[in-house]
């Protein structure tokens, strides 16, 4: 993995130098860089993050580094996960209008992105934790997984441009292989950079030792690894969205590729039952059921928003080689139940991918602040238990879950036991 020669990591010092010719940057901030202000503010695990912000307005400016931040450079990572994070951001944008931040200019050499400056967003983890609401919020995420899984998908594009963008963002090699080793493999076996709170060993080794699970894990690996059905963000949680009491962006598509489409979704849930079971480290009593109840409806209007919204367009858009009007429709068939087949095969799928993500946010290198956050230990680990054992039963259940209630009756079950 080379490292253009060119290429040199910006910082906070050098940032105006290097940008104020950038006809893109110059018109949204300002033409003088001594009048900018630049703060850094990535904390993410992988790039640099910068606001610039001057007397004419305000830019975000994203690089890559040549390595996993997180961990340093004993870790290479290719610069060239911008380039894939510049095509998502503007397909996105394509598919789902005003869901993500603009792209202004993108340099692939230098690997940066320079985009909207979403302000007074706020990113949606941070709010979960200090227990703020967002009107309308499971709206938007419904509608946004929706419509990037319809219209990347055959359903909508043509068969040659659908071809075409699984061969470009086929390239994007070594992110997904980080998925694949951190999120289906990593949590399973005693892998190097593993970590999980003292007092999980009992629940951590009965999940290892289930050989069901597993292979149950591997499957949803090989659909994730192998199935081209649409675009997907590939990285889509609480951290990759901002929000305003009533307004929300998607974020961070670095981890872009063609994949099943019900993996945003089911990352997506696990990120709210995450926020879900520890909130009793977050809130007092007086609160906490509400908040939770609050979370939980999230994921039912989540839910329903996707399935309306792809209902909506397989009726008004579905042009691509899959599912033809000319085979139903155009022989006088209804396809309402067609569609709801796929929609259910799309749900369980989630719920397994869902389930996997609840793990390995406890178990392998990358956690949530929503428990890391906990400084009680003993409470950190019994509320990280109830999240590793209805991961567990999602994985392995997930045919079972008939019906949103069933799986909101389950999350509310799991947050009254003590399991350890």
């Amino acid at each position: 993995m080379d490292t253009p020669e060119q290429y040199r990591p910006l910082t906070p010092e050098d940032l105006g130098t290097r940008l104020a010719s950038i006809g893109a940057v110059a018109e949204r901030v300002g033409s003088d860089p001594a009048a900018w202000e630049v703060k850094e503010v990535g904390d993410g695990n992988l790039n640099l993050v910068f606001i610039v912000e001057g007397p004419a307005g305000a830019v975000v400016v994203k690089q890559a580094l040549p390595y996993v931040r997180l961990v340093g450079d004993s870790w290479p990572l290719p610069l060239y996960r911008a380039f894939f994070e510049n095509h998502a951001l503007v397909r996105q944008a394509s598919r789902d209008p005003g869901s993500v931040p603009e792209v202004f200019h993108f340099d692939e050499t230098q690997a940066l992105i320079v985009m909207e400056f979403l302000a007074p967003h706020k990113i949606l983890r941070r709010k979960l934790i200090d227990g703020e609401r967002v009107e309308g919020l499971g709206d938007f995420l419904g509608r946004f997984c929706a419509r990037t899984a319809f219209r990347g998908s055959e359903l909508s594009m043509k068969s040659a441009d659908k071809k075409n963008d699984v061969g470009l963002f086929a390239g994007n090699i070594e992110i997904p292989a980080i998925t694949e080793a951190l999120v289906f493999t990593d949590p399973y076996y005693e892998a190097e950079m593993n970590h999980h709170t003292d007092g999980l060993d009992p629940v951590v080794r009965d999940l290892r030792s289930d050989a069901r699970l597993k292979a149950r894990v591997q499957r949803l690996m090989m659909k994730f690894a192998s199935n081209t059905e649409t675009m997907v963000h590939g990285d889509l949680h609480s951290g990759s969205i901002m929000s305003t009491e009533d307004e929300s962006r998607v974020i961070d598509p670095e981890f872009v590729q063609y994949g099943p489409m019900g993996f945003d979704l089911g990352m997506l849930l696990a990120n709210f039952l995450m926020a879900y079971f520890s909130q009793p480290a977050h809130r007092q009593d007086a609160d906490l059921e509400t908040y939770q109840e609050w979370l939980l409806s999230v994921i039912t209007e989540t839910v329903a928003a996707f399935e309306d919204e792809f209902r909506h367009l397989w009726a008004t858009e579905r042009t691509g080689m899959l599912y033809p009007q000319t085979l139903f429709e155009g022989q006088g068939h209804a396809s309402d139940e067609v569609c709801a087949e796929l929609l259910e095969e799309i749900r369980v799928d989630a719920l397994g991918f869902c389930g996997i993500e609840m793990h390995r946010r406890t178990l392998s290198l990358a956690h949530n602040a929503d428990f890391e956050e906990i400084e009680d230990k003993a409470l950190k680990a019994a509320l990280e238990a109830r999240n590793l054992r209805m991961g567990a039963e999602l994985i392995l259940n997930a045919g079972t879950i008939g019906t949103m209630e069933d799986l909101l009756s389950l999350a509310r079950n799991y947050n009254g036991r003590d399991i350890l």
